[in-house]
């Protein structure tokens, strides 16, 4: 059998590489959060390492074996969490580009180290350990806050009332009305309903989404029907569990709607419809989570203006 290559030989680092990446996923399920600085960015670059390092234990390999390797070891890291329901789907499909990166940069630093030097198998046992460690040093540290606002606007041909009255009464909305919605097709919710009311405490917005999802938006600032400004309240039964990933929970640790308004300007026979979206993301890599909720929530601004031209204008 020297010299005999079997046909599962270069796959078998990618699946030795992924393994220890979920292995150390289940080891912070038990008290760390994957949410960590040590694991979002350290975890990654040893599965690539521990991928090429097993590689070139076999043969010297190319760079591009190293860079692709190491990525793909890591997509099939993040399919495994998925698999064995550690991990959501939307927190997957977000992260896994960051980590196909990471990945493939951990694979390339691994071969350059190992053609320059023999790195000792416990070298890299000391480095798998690594991630945990930063993980309980970093665990009390404050989480740094983003504020963010996403604006959007569309023309729409209709009185300021029509529109007025769709936003504070939309009901049975149709997932085919929102089909455009980004977010949706990752795995949130879909809404069903937003009615605006007259309460004790004032007027108050009902929001219901698929899922049992239910939340206020309460008024702030009411000027019929021009402005209206909402914040959020959420009870304690708003997400059931497993409606959404703990990570993207609305008014969760990590991610919060601060507030949203709607102006209404008119413009001749026609009116433009503004949102305005504040939000809050707080997590150790602000830097690519923060352009990501600016998309999904642009869009998100982008679908539901549609909507409202939609039933306002018959469009």
């Amino acid at each position: 059998m020297n010299g005999v290559r079997l046909p599962f030989s270069r796959w078998w680092p990618v699946f030795a590489g992924a393994l220890v990446g979920v292995a150390l996923r289940l080891a912070f399920a038990l008290g760390l959060s994957p949410m960590s600085a040590s694991f979002i960015y350290l975890v990654p670059l040893l599965v690539g390492s521990i991928t090429v390092y097993v590689a070139e234990r076999t043969e010297r390999c190319s760079w591009s074996y190293y860079a692709g390797a190491g990525a793909v070891a890591n997509a099939l890291f993040v399919t495994g969490t998925l698999v064995i329901l550690v991990e959501g789907v939307i927190c997957a499909i977000l992260i896994v580009p960051l980590m196909m990166l990471e990945g493939a940069v951990g694979g390339l630093a691994m071969g350059a180290a190992c053609r320059l030097a023999n790195i000792p198998r416990s070298a890299l046992c000391s480095l798998a350990v690594l991630p945990i460690a930063l993980g309980l040093a970093e665990r009390d540290l404050p989480l740094p806050d983003r504020v963010r606002v996403v604006q959007r606007h569309v023309t729409i041909d209709a009185a300021p009332e029509r529109i007025w009255r769709e936003i504070h009464h939309a009901d049975a909305i149709r997932a085919a009305e929102v089909e455009r919605g980004w977010a949706y097709r990752i795995g949130v919710p879909v809404p069903i309903a937003g009615i605006t009311e007259m309460t004790p405490e004032g007027r108050v917005r009902h929001v219901r989404m698929g899922k049992g999802i239910h939340f206020d938006q309460v008024v702030v600032d009411w000027k019929e029907p021009r402005h209206v400004r909402f914040t959020y309240r959420f009870g304690e039964d708003s997400v059931p569990a497993g409606a959404l990933d703990d990570h993207v929970r609305i008014g969760g640790q990590y991610f919060d709607l601060v507030d949203t308004s709607y102006t209404l300007t008119p413009r001749g026979r026609s009116t433009e419809l503004a949102i305005a979206i504040t939000y809050r993301v707080s997590t150790r890599f602000n830097w690519y989570a923060q352009p990501i909720a600016d998309a999904l929530l642009g869009n998100f601004g982008d679908t539901i203006l549609a909507l409202y031209r939609s039933r306002s204008s018959g469009a």
